[in-house]
């Protein structure tokens, strides 16, 4: 199993917004230091607590500090932008990235980015895929390119001067084009076969309960299945919240306790994801009353915490309830305590994974769990 690392990432409202930066970006090259194999950062345009506007522009900020680590959108929410532009930017990344950028892709869940873009009332799911075919078509065509479809036209037939280049957007470094990846943040979610279909590789959250996060792997074998695609335990990412100190008080203290960064993540969400009526997903049961919901609840249940015998004994359990996967990403947050939240990193990179790995090997080869 690889470690890589996730990041929404959401810091206090009123943090000073160049800290916040500061330490995501710290955050990604320590992951880069440390044999982390990739990072995925998410973007939101209308969310404080939530800074980085775009991950296009943020990882190129990390393009000459980091030499080894893949580097994902996660997400460009499509809906919000324009086929060419993002075409241009994803190609122009890939390239300032030297091959190594990952992309994340999804309609995008936050209400606020809904309005301000004027598609709160939108198909964005039909506008989803419309703007992915219109992104492919311009990386496979020539110009004029002449893409027509209900939410957007691309095309530059009455400009084009093709021997000066006019007319024309760059195409990705990687060919045909970066390794597509999608965001499952729903139990049993029919997306995760649709893309499988056409090869895109899954990315399951870290805010889902175990039993919903299982239901995942049969689908996206059947997408695999009906697109001629090898269903391969390894092209699947789990994201979690995981915190590792030197004992496990010292990591209660940091995740339980007053001023928790963890705290402050699923308070946020649960405000979020309750109010767009998707509360479920916090839930082991779908009958559990919302009530029974409670924050201590969420963080007891989703977060893996302790000493870092404590967190390899409570990943390989988490690994046994959901099956075979191939990266699990470290989830991203807030750096209340920077020393502690580094060193977490650290014995994650230097001291988990190569127990939880030892233990994979000496188990030998296994199915992923079918749901």
């Amino acid at each position: 199993m690889k470690i890589g690392f996730f990041t929404m990432p959401l810091h206090p409202v009123r943090k000073d917004l160049s800290l916040s930066l500061a330490e995501d970006r710290e955050a990604i090259t320590l992951a880069d230091q440390l044999g982390y194999s990739e990072a995925f950062v998410g973007e939101h345009v209308s969310d404080r607590a939530e800074p980085i506007t775009s991950s296009i522009v943020f990882l190129a900020s990390l393009a000459h500090v980091t030499s080894q680590i893949r580097l994902g959108t996660g997400t460009v929410n499509l809906p919000n932008g324009h086929p060419a532009a993002i075409a241009a930017q994803i190609a122009l990344l890939d390239h300032l990235l030297e091959g190594r950028l990952l992309f994340g892709i999804s309609p995008g869940g936050l209400k606020s980015d809904m309005e301000v873009f004027d598609n709160l009332n939108a198909d964005r799911t039909a506008m989803f895929l419309e703007c992915i075919n219109q992104i492919l078509g311009i990386w496979s065509g020539e110009p004029p390119y002449n893409l027509i479809g209900d939410y957007w036209t691309v095309s530059t037939a009455q400009s084009l001067i093709a021997d000066i280049g006019q007319g024309e957007i760059i195409k990705p470094l990687q060919k045909p084009h970066p390794p597509i990846f999608v965001s499952v943040v729903a139990p049993y979610s029919k997306g995760v076969a649709s893309a499988a279909e056409r090869g895109w590789k899954p990315i399951s959250a870290n805010f889902l309960q175990p039993r919903w996060v299982a239901t995942h792997w049969p689908l996206y074998v059947q997408g695999c299945n009906a697109g001629g695609h090898p269903a391969a335990a390894a092209d699947w990412r789990i994201a979690k919240s995981i915190f590792v100190a030197e004992d496990d008080a010292t990591a209660h203290r940091y995740v339980y306790g007053e001023g928790s960064p963890y705290a402050l993540y699923f308070q946020q969400l649960m405000r979020k994801l309750f109010g767009a009526g998707r509360g479920e997903i916090f839930k082991h049961d779908r009958e559990m009353p919302d009530s029974d919901v409670t924050l201590e609840y969420v963080l007891r249940s989703l977060v893996i915490c302790g000493s870092v015998e404590t967190v390899t004994r409570e990943l390989l359990a988490f690994r046994q309830s959901v099956g075979d996967f191939g990266t699990l990403l470290y989830a991203g947050h807030d750096w209340v305590d920077p020393v502690l939240a580094k060193r977490s990193m650290v014995l994650m990179a230097n001291e988990v994974m190569p127990r939880i790995n030892a233990a994979i090997a000496a188990e030998g080869p296994r199915r992923a769990a079918a749901g």
